[in-house]
């Protein structure tokens, strides 16, 4: 039997590949569990600042499997994803999706938990559980209104219709729409520049991002100032502009000592 989450590493991205190419990548229980221990194994590395996720073959993930044999002899049927492990923005460093394909239910879900989305011109997404008697079970009705909108976010999930790649950038669904020889090149070049930031102010930069909209203004400028003054030692610091200083010559300029 083939990992149904296929995982690999190189020049400090980790690429994270859901691996059921002749189910549409489908999710069953096996899936995200991977996804998720992956996603910690990437985590925990130190070598990593970077995590990609991508679907093999034609798509990114066709929701959750309803043929799926790890369902309980006996139990109702449900197209609700499999317990609620699948997002991703518990992980202290940048996820982008890398999203080919149809991107359905479940699987826009694990999108929306990302902090950047690439889509291809040719694919779909949407969060379709509501054509089929469920609702998104794995954080999509909490992240789609904060990322798109109340009004937006209500037509995707009680329409259930998914959307091409021109309305999903309008509304703000995704960040980017490449076509499909582009898309993981794209992202590649994305998370290149991400992991060439410092990563303790990567990793701040997004636990401040990611709790502000959920907290009042006050609270926000108290927690952005508390985590940034103790984000990294003054050696880290020193580093971070030391390497700068010697890739851009526009940042050497401000930091250099005068004539």
């Amino acid at each position: 039997m083939t990992d149904e989450v296929l995982y690999e590493t190189k020049d400090r991205i980790a690429t994270l590949t859901l691996n059921r190419p002749d189910r549409a990548n489908t999710i069953n229980h096996e899936l995200i569990s991977l996804l998720q221990s992956l996603a910690l194994r990437a985590a925990n590395d130190s070598d990593v600042r970077v995590l990609i996720v991508t679907g093999a073959g034609k798509h990114f993930c066709g929701g959750a499997d309803l043929r799926s044999s790890s369902r309980q002899p006996g139990a109702p049927r449900s197209i609700s994803p499999p317990g609620a492990g699948l997002g991703l923005d518990w992980v202290p460093k940048p996820v982008i999706a890398a999203i080919n394909g149809s991107c359905m239910g479940g699987g826009c879900e694990i999108a929306l938990s990302c902090d950047f989305r690439f889509l291809s011109t040719t694919a779909k997404i949407g969060l379709t559980e509501i054509r089929f008697g469920a609702l998104p079970a794995g954080g999509g009705t909490a992240r789609a209104p904060r990322l798109v909108g109340l009004s937006n976010a209500k037509r995707l999930i009680m329409v259930g219709e998914p959307v091409d790649a021109e309305e999903a950038k309008r509304i703000g669904l995704v960040d980017e729409v490449c076509p499909p020889d582009e898309l993981l090149p794209k992202v590649i070049e994305l998370a290149n520049v991400l992991a060439s930031r410092a990563p303790y102010a990567m990793r701040t930069a997004k636990q401040i991002l990611n709790r502000t909209l959920q907290i009042d203004l006050a609270s926000a400028l108290e927690l952005e100032r508390s985590l940034i003054n103790r984000m990294g030692s003054p050696e880290e610091i020193q580093e971070a502009r030391r390497e700068a200083s010697e890739k851009s010559a526009t940042y050497a300029n401000i930091f250099s000592k005068p004539d």
